[in-house]
C-alpha cells in the first residue's frame, strides 16, 4: 500500500453542512479540485469557491428527484481504481476516469426524520443510497482514497495535509476507513430496526443489530484489572446519567454509573409524588423514604440502614436545598443525583471536592417502553423492560382481614421499592419509610430474616423501643413458596403483606397469614430482578 497519497481532487456531498465552507476553503487554498452535488455544491459556491458538479463528471444530470446522481462509473471508477494496477490504470485512461483522492460524505438524516414523526414516504426518501455507496467504495480503497464521514474529523484531516505536504498517510486512511464502515453499518442498522419495529411491528425480528457511539473510556470496570467504556445509543433515547450535568467531583467509574442508574430508576417511581430520597449500595436500594420535605425524607431513609448507606449513591426526586445537602454531607457519599440544586446546596457540596453531583434533565418515565439486554456465553438475552405497574384497584385481598388504609399505603410503597431490589427481595415499610430490606438471597426466608435483622440493628442504633418492622407492611417480589418466609415477617412484627401469589401452596400461606392475624393482598404480577 502507498504510504502517502496527495489530495488533488475531493468529492464533497454532505447532508450536515457544519464546517463545510471552512473545509472547502482550506482544501481550495491547498490547490484541491472540488467536486460536489446539489445543495453541497451550492453551499460551497455561496462561500465563494469554484466547484465542479458531479453531473459534469458523469455527463448525466441529477435525476429522479436526486435519487440518481453519483451512482456512475465515472465516480466509482475514480474511487475504486487500484492506482498501481496496470489494468485499472488502462481502464481509467480508456474511459477518461479521473482519480478521486478524498471523499467527504455524511448521510441523509434518516434517524432525525424518524424522530420528528415524519410520514412513511418522507422516511423512505431519507434512506441514502448514493452516499453509503461512495463511502464504502472509498473506504474499501483506503490504500489510495481518504474517506471522511464526520465533521468532527475535518480538523484532523487538515492537520494531516499540513504535516504531509498535502497528503494523508496510510494509518490515518485506515482509521477513517474503519469509522466509515462503522458509520454505514450504524445507518443500515437504524433503517433495519425502523422497518422491522416501526413499519412492520416486529418486536423480535430474525436479525438485530444495535449501534452504540463511544462516549469515552472509564477509569476501569467493576475491578481495576478490567477495562471499561461508556457508549450511548446512536438514535433517540431516554435522558439519563450520561446526559446529566456533572457539577463537581471525580469522573464517574463503571460502578458509579451502574449504582447511580439503579438509584435514578427507583427515585423516578416517585417523580410526581411527595419528596423522596433513595440510597443505593452495589445496585441495591438500602434506604428509601418519602416525607413532607427532602430533609425529613433523608433522615427517615438514613435510619433504615446507616451502615450500608456509607459510601452509597443518593438520588432525590426534587431539587436539592441547603439543609438536605448539609445532612447528606455528614456521611461519606459517592454520588448525588438530583433534578436540580439551589445555590445554597451547591455551595455546601462544593466543600466536598470528591463528591460527584449530577443534575439530570428531569427524571425518566418509569413506565416507558424499551428492551433490556444481558450477555451470556454464546448469545444475548433480550426482553421487554419491566415497566409493569399495579395500583390499589388491582389488589386482591386473600385473607380474612383486609388491610387498613395505612397498611395499604405501606404495602404499595414497599412494593414499589421491592421491584428495584435484587431477587429474592423482601422489603418492610412503615409510614412511607423502608424499615428493612433483604436482597439477593437464595431463599425468601433468609431475605425476610436479614431485612428484620437490619431493622433490629437500626432500633438499637437509634435507641428505639421497637424496630420499625413492628406494624409494618412487607413486600415480596415473588410468591412465598412456603409459609416460612411469611412467618419470619410476622415474627418481625409485620401486620400486612403484599405479594404476587400464584404458588401451589398459596392456600397454606394464606392460612398462615390468617392464623397470624395478617392482612394479605395479591398483585398477580411479580418483579424478579436478577
Amino acid at each position: 500500500m502507498t504510504q502517502l497519497v496527495p489530495i488533488r481532487r475531493a468529492l464533497l456531498s454532505v447532508s450536515d453542512k457544519t464546517g463545510l465552507a471552512e473545509l472547502g476553503q482550506a482544501l481550495a487554498a491547498r490547490g484541491v479540485e472540488l467536486v460536489s452535488t446539489g445543495g453541497t455544491a451550492k453551499a460551497l459556491r455561496d462561500a465563494g469557491l469554484t466547484v465542479k458538479d458531479v453531473s459534469d463528471l458523469t455527463g448525466f444530470p441529477e435525476m429522479m428527484d436526486g435519487r440518481v446522481k453519483t451512482l456512475h462509473p465515472m465516480v466509482h471508477g475514480g474511487l475504486l481504481a487500484v492506482r498501481d494496477n496496470a489494468e485499472h490504470a488502462a481502464a481509467m485512461n480508456e474511459h477518461g476516469i479521473g482519480a478521486i483522492d478524498l471523499v467527504v460524505v455524511n448521510l441523509y438524516p434518516f434517524e432525525a426524520t424518524v424522530v420528528k414523526g415524519a410520514e412513511r414516504d418522507e422516511v423512505i426518501e431519507n434512506i441514502d443510497i448514493g452516499g453509503p455507496s461512495m463511502v464504502r467504495s472509498a473506504a474499501k480503497n483506503h490504500a489510495y482514497v481518504t474517506i471522511v464521514t464526520d465533521a468532527g474529523d475535518y480538523a484532523e484531516l487538515l492537520g494531516q495535509l499540513d504535516a504531509n505536504d498535502g497528503a494523508t498517510d496510510l494509518a490515518f486512511r485506515k482509521k477513517l476507513a474503519a469509522r466509515a464502515f462503522a458509520a454505514t453499518a450504524a445507518y443500515d442498522s437504524a433503517i433495519g430496526q425502523w422497518f422491522a419495529g416501526v413499519d412492520q411491528g416486529e418486536k423480535f425480528p430474525p436479525r438485530i443489530s444495535m449501534t452504540r457511539v463511544l462516549a469515552g473510556s472509564l477509569r476501569y470496570g467493576e475491578n481495576p484489572h478490567q477495562d471499561a467504556a461508556l457508549y450511548l445509543p446512536a438514535g433517540a433515547h431516554v435522558q439519563g446519567l450520561p446526559q446529566a450535568e456533572q457539577v463537581q467531583g471525580k469522573e464517574l467509574s463503571y460502578n458509579n454509573y451502574n449504582d447511580a442508574n439503579a438509584a435514578l430508576e427507583l427515585v423516578a417511581e416517585f417523580r410526581d409524588q411527595a419528596p423522596a430520597v433513595v440510597i443505593v449500595k452495589h445496585a441495591n436500594p438500602c434506604c428509601v423514604a418519602q416525607a413532607g420535605s427532602l430533609l425529613d425524607a433523608w433522615n427517615g431513609a438514613l435510619q433504615c440502614d446507616s451502615v450500608s448507606a456509607f459510601g452509597g449513591i443518593v438520588a432525590v426526586n426534587r431539587p436539592l436545598d441547603g439543609p438536605t445537602a448539609e445532612a447528606i454531607c455528614q456521611i461519606f457519599t459517592e454520588v448525588v443525583v438530583a433534578p436540580g440544586v439551589d445555590e445554597t446546596a451547591r455551595a455546601v457540596f462544593a466543600k466536598k471536592k470528591n463528591l460527584r453531583l449530577l443534575l439530570t434533565q428531569g427524571l425518566p418515565d418509569p413506565r416507558r417502553a424499551g428492551q433490556t439486554l444481558a450477555l451470556i456465553a454464546g448469545g444475548i438475552l433480550v426482553q421487554d423492560r419491566d415497566n409493569g405497574a399495579i395500583n390499589a384497584a388491582d389488589l386482591k385481598v386473600v385473607t380474612q382481614r383486609a388491610p387498613t388504609e395505612q397498611e395499604l399505603k405501606d404495602c404499595l410503597f414497599a412494593w414499589t421499592v421491592a421491584r428495584h431490589v435484587k431477587s429474592n427481595a423482601i422489603v418492610y415499610a412503615k409510614d412511607g419509610v423502608t424499615a428493612g430490606i433483604g436482597a439477593g438471597q437464595m431463599n425468601r426466608r433468609d431475605s425476610s430474616r436479614i431485612a428484620a435483622m437490619k431493622a433490629a440493628e437500626a432500633a438499637q442504633t437509634y435507641g428505639w423501643a421497637t424496630p420499625r418492622t413492628m406494624g409494618s407492611a412487607v413486600a415480596s417480589d415473588a410468591f412465598f413458596p412456603f409459609a416460612d418466609g411469611l412467618l419470619a415477617a410476622a415474627e418481625a412484627g409485620a401486620t400486612a403483606v403484599i405479594q404476587p401469589g400464584g404458588s401451589i401452596r398459596d392456600d397454606e400461606v394464606i392460612k398462615a397469614a390468617d392464623d397470624a392475624g395478617l392482612a394479605m393482598v395479591f398483585t398477580g404480577m411479580r418483579h424478579f430482578r436478577h
